[in-house]
C-alpha cells in the first residue's frame, strides 16, 4: 500500500488474544483456575492437537468450550476482569480516535460477551467473538458465530468495511498469528505483532516490543531502528549467552552434570513462572525473570527460557562432544548477537523474515564462527555458524530455541562422518 494511504484514517482491525491482552492467560491461567483438573486436562490437550494441525481452530474450539457448561451466561466476562490489557493497548486506541480511525476487534478464541466488553472498554467501534450458546441463562457448552468458523473472520470484516463504506485499501490488521490469514487481504496494510513464522512472511511490517510502534506504522511514520537495546534486553541475551559456557563446562566435567543442572533451574523456573500468573514470586527465579522480561512478557507466560533450556538438554543428550558443543555455542552466542546487534545497527530487513535484519545476521555468523571454534576446526566451525544462522533466521513453524541447536548438530554430525 502507498505511504499517502497508510495516513489517511480507515480502519484498523485488532486480532486480540496475543496484541492486546496476553495469548495464553484467558483459558490457561484464569479459567484454568476455576475447573477441575480434568476439563483443565481436556483445554490442554484440544490445544496441543490445533497447534499440531491435526484438528481445526472450530473443532478444538468446540471441544474447549464445553468445559463451561453449566456456567452463567456472565461467567467468562468475570473471569476475564482479571487479564490484564498488554502494555499500550489504551493508549493505541486513544491515538487511534485522535487520528479519526475507526477501530474493530475480531476473535475466534474468545467470546462475544468478552471482546464486546474489551471493546467498550477500549472505546472501540467494533467487537466480534465467537457465541456462546445458553438457556434460561445458563451455558449449554455449544458455540457458534461467524468468528470461528473458516474464513469467517474475512466476512465480518467485509461487513464492517460496508457498514463503514470503506475499500479493503482503507484497512489495516494487526495480528500475530495464522487465525488472521483469512483477513490479510491483498489490498489492506498488514502488520504482524510479535508474529508467528507465517505471519512474518505474509505481513508487510512487523513489529515487536511496545504497541506504539504499531501505531507508528499504522500512521505511516519512519520507524528508527538503530536503538541501543534496553537493560531488559540486554539481561536476556546474556542469559541466552550463557548456553556458550554451559557447553565448555559440559566437555570439561561430563554432560550429565551439566544436564541435571539445567535440569533442575528449568523446572524453578516453571514452577516460578505459575506463581507469577498467579500474582505470587519465587524468590532468585522471578528477580531475574523481572529484569530480563520487557514490559509486555511480564504479562504473559514465558515459554522461550523453557525451550532455550530443552534445546541444550537434547542437544548435548543426542549428539556427542565436540559436535554439541560446537552447535550449542553456535546457537547461544551466535543468536544473542544478532538480536543485540540489529537493535543497534539493523536497517535492512530480511525479505523472507521481516522480524531480522541483515546486519544482525552477518554479525550472528562472525561470533557464532568464533565459538564453534573453542570445540571444532574452522571448516567444521564455519559449517556450524552457517546453519545456524540460516536456522534462526528462517521464519519456521518451530521455536528456533529447539530448532537452532538441535538441526545445527545434525548436520554437523551429518558432515563429520560424511568427512
Amino acid at each position: 500500500m502507498p505511504e499517502s494511504q497508510l495516513r489517511r484514517p480507515g480502519l484498523v482491525v485488532f486480532d486480540v488474544e496475543g496484541v492486546l491482552v496476553p495469548k495464553k492467560r484467558f483459558l490457561f491461567f484464569v479459567v484454568g483456575r476455576n475447573l477441575q483438573f480434568s476439563q483443565f486436562l481436556r483445554i490442554v490437550f484440544y490445544g496441543l492437537l490445533y497447534e499440531m494441525g491435526l484438528v481445526s481452530l472450530k473443532n478444538a474450539l468446540s471441544q474447549v468450550f464445553k468445559v463451561f457448561k453449566g456456567m452463567r451466561i456472565d461467567a467468562p466476562s468475570n473471569f476475564f476482569r482479571e487479564v490484564p490489557l498488554m502494555p499500550g493497548a489504551e493508549e493505541i486506541f486513544w491515538m487511534l480516535r485522535r487520528e479519526g480511525w475507526k477501530t474493530a476487534l475480531i476473535s475466534s478464541g474468545l467470546p462475544a460477551i468478552v471482546v464486546q466488553d474489551l471493546a467498550s472498554k477500549l472505546h472501540a467501534d467494533y467487537g466480534f467473538g465467537l457465541e456462546l450458546k445458553s438457556r434460561n441463562g445458563i451455558l449449554t457448552g455449544e458455540i457458534g458465530g461467524d468468528a470461528m468458523e473458516k474464513n469467517g473472520k474475512r466476512r465480518v470484516l467485509r461487513e464492517i468495511l460496508a457498514r463503514e463504506e470503506l475499500l479493503p485499501e482503507d484497512c489495516v490488521i494487526v495480528a500475530d498469528d495464522r487465525n488472521n490469514l483469512s483477513i490479510f487481504l491483498p489490498e489492506a496494510f498488514k502488520i504482524g505483532y510479535n508474529a508467528d513464522f507465517v505471519i512474518r512472511v505474509k505481513a508487510d511490517a512487523v513489529v515487536s516490543g511496545q504497541l506504539d510502534r504499531v501505531f507508528s506504522e499504522i500512521a505511516g511514520e519512519p520507524t528508527q531502528s538503530d536503538q541501543l537495546p534496553s537493560k531488559n534486553e540486554a539481561v536476556r541475551e546474556a542469559i541466552h549467552a550463557s548456553g556458550f559456557p554451559m557447553s565448555i563446562v559440559a566437555s570439561a566435567i561430563g554432560v550429565f552434570p551439566v544436564v541435571v543442572f539445567i535440569c533442575f533451574v528449568a523446572v524453578l523456573f516453571a514452577v516460578s513462572e505459575t506463581k507469577r500468573m498467579e500474582r505470587t514470586n519465587l524468590p532468585i527465579i522471578g528477580s531475574v525473570t523481572r529484569y530480563a522480561a520487557t514490559h509486555e512478557e511480564l504479562y504473559e507466560l514465558a515459554t522461550a527460557p523453557m525451550f532455550f533450556a530443552l534445546g541444550i538438554v537434547l542437544t548435548l543428550l543426542v549428539f556427542p562432544m565436540p559436535v554439541s558443543g560446537a552447535a550449542i555455542a553456535a546457537f547461544a552466542l551466535g543468536d544473542s548477537t544478532a538480536s543485540l546487534f540489529g537493535k543497534a545497527f539493523g536497517k535492512r530487513w530480511l525479505s523472507f523474515n521481516k522480524g531480522k535484519t541483515w546486519e544482525g545476521s552477518l554479525m550472528s555468523f562472525f561470533f557464532a564462527f568464533l565459538a564453534s571454534l573453542y570445540f571444532v576446526a574452522p571448516l567444521s566451525a564455519l559449517v556450524a555458524a552457517s546453519i545456524a544462522v540460516a536456522v534462526e533466521s528462517l521464519p519456521l513453524p518451530i521455536n528456533d530455541n529447539l530448532a537452532t541447536p538441535l538441526v545445527t548438530g545434525f548436520v554437523l554430525a551429518l558432515t563429520s562422518f560424511l568427512v
